[in-house]
Order: structure tokens, then sequence, then C-alpha cells
């Protein structure tokens, strides 16, 4: 039983030393890492993180809160990672191009095709219309077409009428009558007489026969017709030769379209027409064009193209409005470059894309500047500065240019690129992110030319920023009846505007501005719902942008205010009197969403 003891005695001691030994090399033997690993995190504990907005990069703070602009959570600001690329690319990561809606596409080529959309009416074809004149002067008897729009068959009574010259005229040939036989040149003058009054031979032979004048003489219809006028009334006395019925054949119709100087370029004759009526829901009708107006008006600034169409049916009535859509192509463009719009930015005088690279950091994107050629719709064909099989960004342009311009590399805004500084929040304001430099070369690379107009022209377009400016606030209030009150004001105001004050080569921009303005009021009166009138309102911006800077007919400062999440994440712009933001695409539920990218003085 001792010895027992004993040998348990050792065991348990041997198992105590190594214990301590396995201890020793496990925590002992490693405290230099563990203190390697003490100092790394207390370098990062010590250095300065710089947190940021996912969807508003430009937004640099020191410390964790909430984005100014969007309310999203800040998030730390990842290394950067443009060390070893191109000095003039920007990279990033998978999960920023994911939060920033990046998406790309390779560019291709095509055959332009345009949807060329076209108003007009239906009218009557100038070519079957008959002014139905009186042969017989005299007074109008009875009347046995009373009123317009009244259907006449060719050959019909369409009035009775008293003739004083016309009874003396059958007169003369009864009594010719008489002597016939010993005088037949008097009898057949007396003939040819009546016959130059439009008389047939079968009238003047119940003439001779009844042996008697009629006092009342028909006029018969020569065409059939509607009755689109009436000139005269019962008891008139009308010349020989005068019109007293306008007759139109509505068998066939014209539809006459308004094409704008813009986009007479891709219309032409032969282009095939699919067009709908307003009055006729449901239902859409196909034709060509067979005639293209070679002179523009003068006071409206557009040109007429002509479709014909058989309207055996009698559908299409005259003064009916259409709507028309025409794919067209142009001469001499096939086979070319076509990029999407969103792809695109542009700054009135700069085009740029962001091309994709991808290196062994990962996916790059890098500024170039492109010539554009024509815009199709959602597209633009491009002239210069992409080749076939590239990759571009499609979508979420905005924030790359953004990142761009915060890591001092060539943007839109700043081509030239410049350094950024780095913001600190204070009190929950940011400050500027853009050097003074930066800022300068800014203004500079964003001001298009300026034409000039008099004080007269500049004071003709002050209705039309007080209603935009009105309609803007409608927006942000969420007001839909007050929007849609607004929007109508604006298109009025629009229509005040005397194209004659603008002189020379403003003549022919407002033509171009008043043109797309229309075309983007077109329907607004029709609009059911807030969403409708917020894009209307994005189109409408984009044009009174332009105009402010092509004119720049305001005696004050107004701001160009973006929102990057607007237009599902497209972006959009528009002008605003006041720098605080208040979002007209949002209203009360992101009112603070966007930030002042110029100030226009």
């Amino acid at each position: 039983m001792k010895a027992i003891d004993k040998k348990t005695i050792i065991i348990a001691a041997a198992t105590l030393v190594v214990g301590l030994l396995a201890g020793w090399l496990m925590f002992g033997g490693n405290k230099s890492n563990s203190h390697d690993d003490h100092e790394h995190v207390k370098t990062e504990i010590n250095g300065e993180t710089i947190w940021t907005c996912s969807m508003h990069p430009q937004i640099r703070q020191n410390e964790p809160g909430d984005c100014p602009i969007c309310g999203m959570d800040l998030i730390p600001l990842e290394n950067d990672q443009n060390a070893d690329i191109d000095p003039n690319a920007i990279s990033m990561s998978p999960t920023a191009m994911q939060l920033a809606n990046v998406s790309t596409a390779f560019v291709g080529k095509m055959n332009p095709v345009k949807q060329v959309r076209l108003n007009g009416k239906v009218q009557a074809d100038e070519r079957l219309v008959y002014s139905q004149s009186s042969h017989i002067p005299g007074r109008i008897e009875k009347l046995l077409v009373n009123f317009t729009g009244e259907f006449v068959n060719k050959g019909q009574i369409i009035a009775y009428i008293y003739s004083p010259e016309l009874v003396t005229a059958q007169e003369e040939l009864l009594e010719a009558q008489k002597i016939a036989e010993t005088q037949p040149q008097l009898f057949a003058a007396a003939k040819e007489k009546l016959k130059n009054w439009k008389l047939s031979d079968k009238q003047i032979e119940e003439i001779l026969n009844s042996g008697k004048a009629n006092d009342d003489f028909p006029i018969v219809a020569d065409v059939s017709g509607y009755t689109i006028s009436k000139k005269i009334n019962l008891g008139d006395y009308v010349r020989k030769g005068e019109t007293i019925y306008e007759i139109a054949d509505l068998s066939k119709v014209w539809v006459l379209f308004d094409v704008y100087e813009s986009d007479i370029n891709w219309i032409k004759k032969g282009d095939k027409v699919e067009f709908t009526i307003a009055s006729l829901p449901g239902e859409s009708f196909i034709s060509s064009i067979t005639f293209l107006d070679p002179v523009i008006d003068p006071k409206t600034r557009v040109a007429k193209a002509r479709v014909e169409y058989n309207n055996s049916n009698g559908k299409l009535k005259p003064e009916m409005f259409a709507s028309g859509m025409v794919q067209a192509k142009l001469a001499n463009k096939s086979n070319s470059i076509v990029v999407p719009k969103t792809a695109v930015m542009w700054t009135g005088k700069r085009s740029v894309v962001y091309v994709k690279t991808n290196s062994e950091q990962g996916v790059n994107f890098i500024m170039r500047e492109i010539t554009l050629g024509a815009a199709l719709g959602d597209s633009y064909v491009v002239e210069e500065g992409l080749m076939e099989g590239e990759e571009i960004a499609v979508n979420g342009t905005f924030s790359i240019d953004a990142a761009a311009q915060l890591a001092g590399k060539p943007s839109m805004m700043s081509p030239e690129g410049g350094q950024v500084m780095t913001g600190h929040n204070h009190g929950g304001t940011t400050e500027s992110n853009v050097s003074h430099e930066s800022h300068e070369e800014q203004n500079k690379s964003t001001t298009s030319k300026t034409l000039s107009i008099d004080k007269q022209a500049k004071e003709a377009l002050q209705p039309l920023y007080n209603t935009y400016l009105n309609w803007k606030d409608a927006l942000t209030n969420d007001d839909f009846k007050g929007a849609q009150k607004n929007a109508a004001n604006f298109k009025t105001a629009l229509e005040k505007v005397d194209m004659g004050l603008f002189k020379d080569e403003a003549h022919m921009v407002w033509m171009d501005f008043q043109g797309r303005l229309a075309k983007n009021l077109e329907h607004i009166q029709h609009f059911s719902d807030i969403e409708q009138l917020r894009k209307a309102f994005q189109s409408v911006s984009v044009t009174m942008i332009e105009i402010t800077n092509s004119f720049a007919p305001l005696g004050k400062t107004i701001y160009v205010q973006h929102c990057p999440m607007a237009d599902n994440n497209k972006g959009a712009d528009w002008l605003s009197a006041e720098k605080e933001i208040r979002n007209p695409y949002f209203g009360s539920s992101m009112l603070k969403c966007g930030e002042v990218t110029k100030e226009i003085k």
C-alpha cells in the first residue's frame, strides 16, 4: 500500500513539471509576438481613420456618424489602392462598385437608328377640296344644304336660284324655237348661251318641251363630299362664279406632322410613320411620308411632313391630334459606335466617359474625352474617342467621377486633376473638400459659351424661371396639385416667350430650347401622379440649366444642384434660388439628399 502511494506521488510530480514547462513554452515563449500585436492595435487606435459615405464619397469625416446628405451610416475609408496603377486612373473594389451601382458594358457598333417623335393634325387633302360655285347670277330662293358637315352627292340639288338674266335667256330660246327652221343659227346660239351657264342638254330639252321659262333654277353639286364651309344664306344675291359652298372629299386625308429643325436631318421622304390618334385609343395607323416641306416656318421654326392615309372608313376627321413615331436612320452613318447616354458626362463643353481596365490590383477606371455625334434617344453616336471592344461604365459614372475628384485625379469638373483636402466634422457640418486651385479649374472647365441677348429678351424669360422654381417648390412639398398647376403655368409662360426677341445665333439656340421644352410638356395636363410630374421636371431641368448657361438671363445667383440617387441612381440635376438642398425628386422622403455642383452668377 505504501509502495503504491509512493509511485502515485512520483507520477503526480512529473505531471506537474511537464505542465509548467508547457505553459512556459506557450505563454512565455511568445512574449515578443504578443508585444508586436499590442503595438499594432495601438497604431490603429492612434491613427486617424477617415469615414465616408458609400453613396456620397465626397463626404470625409474623422469620426463615425450619419451622412449629412442622405443619412446613411458612414463607413471607414479604404486604403488608397491607386498607388501602383496608372496615375490618372481610379480603382474601385467590387464592394464599392456594388454600393455605387456601377455597371459596365462593351462598346459596339450598330446602324444608328433614332426614334423621332412627331406631333401633328389630321387635315383634308387639299387636292380633294372643291369650291362649289354658282354658274348663274341671281338671288338664292331656297337652300337644301343648310349647315356645314352635311354630306352631299354629286348631282344632288343643293339650292334654287332666281335669275332675271336666265329667265330672259330662256324666253329668247323659246322665241328662237319658233323660227328654228328659217333661222337655225339663231336657235343654236340661244342654246349655246344657256350651255354657258352650265345647263345640260337635258335641261334645255325640258324647257323646250314645257314651252315656258323656269323662274327658280336648281343648282346641283359637282362633286360628292362633306360641306366644310357655307358661304351664303337664304336670300343672298350671288354673282356668276361666286363660291356658295366648300366641299371636301374625306375618303383620303393628310396627317401633317411638325418636324423640328433638330430632327430635319433624320426625316426623309418615304419613311414609315406609325401614328396614333388621341380620340381613338388602342388603334394605330401606318403610312409613309409623301412630302417634306422644303421651307421652315419662320414663326414656329418647324417644317411639315405630310402623310397620306386612305380614310374610306371615315375614322380620321380633320383637326384630330396625332402622335407619330419614325424609326429614322442617318445617311452615311452605318456601323457607328453607339453608347448609352448614362455613360456620358457632359459639361456643355466637354463630353467624357470612364473606360474600365483591369490590373493586378483590381478594377480601374480612367476618364477619356470623346466627341459626340447625333443623339439617338437614350444613346449617342460617338465620332471620336472610343474603339469597338473597349469596356466603359454605363451606370454610376457620377460616383466614379466623385471618387476621382476626391483622389485628385482628372475628372469631368477638373480635367487636369488636383489635390483634394479632407475635411473634418465639426458640429455636424462638412468643410469643402476641394482646394482653391481645383475649384477655380472647375469653374473654368464648366463655363460654356454665353450668347448675348438684350434686356428685353432677358425679361421675357423671367416668368419661365418663376414658374419653374414654383414647380420645384411644390415637388419638394409633395404637393401634386400645386406641381400640376405650376407645370401648366410653365407651359403657358413658354408659349408667351416672343422668339423674335432672340437675334442671330441666339435665335437658333432658343428655337432648339423651346422645341425641347415643348416636347417635354406636351402631355403635362394628363399626368395623374406626382412621379410623372417629377420625370417631366427632370427633363425640363436639363434644358433650363442649358438656357441659364447659354444666356445668363438672371440678375442674381442661381444654384445647380444634383442628387445621385434620383432617376434610379443615375442622378439628376435641378436649379434652385437657394443654396440649401431641398430635393424635388424625393420630397419629404429624402429632402436633404443632394449637393450644389455649380453657382451661376
